[in-house]
């Protein structure tokens, strides 16, 4: 196997594409993150980058700023399924300007549609971003519904084939991972991680593996399971109790 001789001067340019995620979350959300005085210039400024950075495609540029208004909506639900999650969140616009999560959730929303879009390189720069600033690793190809929670969120990944529904809550340390590489691109587009159905909650350090493996509806997954089968809906599993031992201090 051998490395293509690639020119670096046709490399994408990250800087450049990290600035144009931060140009379209000041669009989504004028004023939250940088003071936006003249939305209209800031949305040539958007056009302007990504037919510089992203794509000379003009039909994919028309079709990636049709779908800010869905992005606009979805986040809208996230940022309320956080809110209303969370008790110690003391307003809707917290969440937006200071949770992990959220920063997680706007650049994989992004990163989406240009995954979608067969800007997979350029999409998968997007979400490394957010990866190394939150420790949150989404893979833009996974299928995320509305009202997307996630809490504390360190440690958590999520592959490219998951399916998640609506109304999930994943918690820190949470894997939807694939059950085996052992064949490596011999998977290329099969289904290797699970789908996860509406209402589910899943607290840390569970993992759930495999493309064949399924969450039903309206179920929570406690901490540390380990899940290779399919789980039906309406249901909760959990590790069995470990047994707790104290020892006094003084004995040795």
């Amino acid at each position: 196997m051998e490395l293509k001789s690639i020119n670096y001067k046709d490399l994408p340019n990250k800087e450049k594409i990290n600035e144009f995620v931060s140009l379209v979350r000041d669009l989504l959300f004028p004023n939250y993150f940088h003071l936006v005085n003249d939305k209209d210039l800031l949305e040539k400024e958007c056009h302007f980058f990504f037919h510089n950075y992203i794509s000379e495609d003009y039909e994919k540029e028309q079709i990636f700023f049709s779908k800010l208004g869905v992005i606009y909506n979805s986040l809208l639900n996230d940022i309320e399924m956080t809110y209303n999650s969370d008790p110690a969140c003391t307003s809707l616009e917290e969440p937006l300007i200071s949770y992990p999560g959220i920063n997680a959730i706007i650049i994989y929303r992004i990163a989406h549609i240009l995954y979608e879009l067969d800007l997979k390189i350029i999409a998968r720069l997007i979400s490394e971003t957010a990866h190394s600033k939150t420790g949150i690793d989404i893979h833009p190809g996974a299928t995320i519904g509305d009202y997307f929670f996630i809490d504390h969120g360190t440690g958590i990944v999520i592959g490219e084939t998951t399916v998640i529904g609506h109304h999930v809550k994943i918690y820190q340390g949470v894997t939807l991972g694939a059950l085996s590489l052992g064949r490596g691109q011999g998977l290329k587009g099969l289904k290797r991680h699970p789908t996860i159905g509406n209402y589910v909650t899943i607290y840390s350090g569970a993992s759930i593996l495999g493309g064949e493996t399924s969450i039903g509806d309206n179920t929570i997954i406690g901490s540390n399971v380990f899940i290779t089968k399919s789980i039906e809906k309406n249901k909760k599993v959990i590790n069995k109790e470990a047994e707790i031992i104290m020892i006094d201090k003084d004995n040795k």
